[in-house]
């Protein structure tokens, strides 16, 4: 498979993949028959405009959303923390993704919720114990994602079940960009328009191959399985009718309003 760009969405039916084409404002979706995480690419010859079709999150990972915390030392070090020795993993079910343009509902429970934008990583096949330099093989692609975390609740829970889990609280998207080089890509978040993330994957403390080989000597990752990287320094609170849009060099714009919930 060369670099395509695999989105999912629909049209008011059952959710379908499609492979991108065209530039900015001139997409189209060509419909592909099945999942191309589980089967090769196949084009039905089928065409919609993505302008007539509403764009769900690029996949929902079978078994887990794989989070990395303090994975960028200005980050850890904007919070107080110092960077952790290995790297800090945890995990958030996948009732916690949404997709591009979705609403994202913020308890009662929460106090304070910020954002965090990153790269996502989309496992593409049953791995386990994998070596850094064969990496490339089991990555499928990836993705922009919003690592939404309840501040208040990760101080005060000390597991971040809620704080990272919660419905909603991992926007992915717009899709899935399957040959990229992620060594050097600028990470951008704005809040109603303002910058206030604007980062380079280059800074992170463990590179994407690293965190995947770490990860993969604990469990099996399975297609479809989303690893996120860490989040660069800028955090901050979001409240309910402010929006956030989080932009990968090379991906795209990944945009969530914050609702009440």
């Amino acid at each position: 498979m060369g670099a395509v760009r695999i989105a999912r969405f629909t049209t008011g039916e059952d959710p379908r993949f499609a492979v991108v084409e065209g530039g900015p404002g001139e997409e189209e979706l060509l419909v592909v028959a099945g999942d191309p995480l589980h089967t090769p690419l196949s084009p039905t010859g089928k065409r919609v405009p993505l302008a007539e079709a509403r764009l769900l999150a690029p996949v929902i990972p079978r078994s887990k959303v794989i989070g990395i915390g303090r994975n960028y030392a200005a980050h850890a070090a904007e919070l107080g923390n110092e960077v952790p020795a290995e790297p800090l993993v945890f995990l958030a079910p996948n009732t916690s993704v949404a997709g591009p343009g979705d609403p994202v509902a913020i308890p009662d429970w929460a106090g304070e919720v910020h954002y965090e934008g990153e790269l996502a990583v989309v496992i593409g096949r049953f791995c386990r114990d994998v070596p850094v330099e064969r990496v490339p093989e089991v990555v499928f692609g990836y993705t922009v994602a919003n690592d939404v975390t309840a501040r208040d609740r990760q101080k005060s829970d000390g597991q971040w079940w809620r704080a990272k889990g919660a419905d909603g609280f991992c926007p992915i998207g717009p899709w899935i960009e399957t040959e990229l080089d992620p060594a050097d890509l600028r990470i951008t978040t704005r809040l109603d328009g303002e910058l206030v993330q604007d980062g380079r994957t280059s800074l992170m403390v463990r590179d994407v191959a690293s965190l995947v080989a770490h990860v993969s000597t604990a469990m099996t990752l399975l297609p479809g399985d989303i690893i996120m990287t860490g989040t660069p320094e800028g955090v901050g609170p979001v409240r309910a009718g402010q929006r956030v849009s989080v932009e990968v060099e090379g991906i795209g714009v990944l945009e969530n309003p914050f609702v009440a919930r």
